[in-house]
């Protein structure tokens, strides 16, 4: 996979970092992998308070991240790591037995497009780099990691905080109807949020990384799980790429500058 380059802005009020050549590919050495480790536990634990278990120090790995290939977007003025994504692919998912997401969901209305299945997860920016340009960055080398590849669905895990005991995860996730996947597509999370106990009537901010998927087309599998290490409620999602909403096709595949 080659690299994509494009300049991005930094947000609103940030003048550390006026504007930045970023590119994206896959990490290519074990130093690439382990920077982009070490984002994650930035992130994760420092920033959001995840429950990490750990052999490094400030690094976060799991036995899945051997099988995995790790997405990068990279600063090249700094040499920073700055983003990055986790990606299992169909033949390293089989090599170790299961889908990530299979710890939180039963997958097993989704056996039949395991062959050319991708999953992502881990998807995390460094705050000084939080602006649309660097998510569209990951975004589109996603999209080329799955045209190389010729795969047919993407899967991944969105979080939503439960900070305030799940009642805005509740809340938000009962008003999700219209991206509800069809019957025959629906997961079943193994430690669900108890939706019955709490309120689902909350407004709800939609976090950035549901939004995403939502707005690409993609669909939303279930009810969502308690993960209680990342102390988060976790959706399913689901994007056939051939329903990725129009307006976004070229923004990603066609419009690698």
């Amino acid at each position: 996979m080659e690299s994509i380059r494009r300049e991005a802005g930094s947000e609103a009020g940030n003048t550390r970092r006026p504007r930045n050549r970023l590119s994206v590919g896959l990490a290519r050495t074990d130093n690439d992998i382990t920077e982009a480790k070490r984002l994650r536990y930035r992130v994760f634990a420092d920033e959001l308070g995840a429950r990490i278990e750990t052999r490094v120090a400030g690094v976060d790995h799991d036995i899945f991240d051997p099988y995995c290939d790790h997405l990068i977007a990279r600063d090249e003025e700094s040499g920073e790591v700055v983003g990055t994504y986790r990606i299992l692919a169909p033949d390293a998912a089989k090599q170790i037995g299961s889908y990530y997401s299979e710890q939180e969901f039963d997958l097993w209305r989704l056996h039949h497009l395991r062959p050319r299945l991708v999953e992502v997860g881990r998807s995390c920016v460094h705050p000084d780099y939080r602006t649309g340009a660097t998510i569209t960055l990951l975004w589109a080398g996603l999209a080329d990691y799955m045209t190389k590849g010729n795969y047919d669905t993407l899967i991944g895990c969105a979080s939503i905080s439960i900070a305030d005991g799940g009642h805005s995860a509740a809340s938000l996730y009962s008003g999700l109807g219209q991206h509800m996947c069809p019957l025959e597509y629906r997961v079943f999370p193994r430690n669900p949020l108890p939706l019955a106990a709490l309120r689902q009537d909350l407004p709800a901010e939609m976090p950035p990384l549901v939004k995403g998927y939502l707005r690409v087309g993609a669909w939303v599998c279930g009810e969502p799980a308690w993960d209680p290490d990342f102390n988060t409620a976790d959706l399913l999602v689901l994007l056939p790429m051939a329903r990725m909403n129009p307006r976004y096709v070229k923004h990603f595949i066609g419009n690698k500058a």
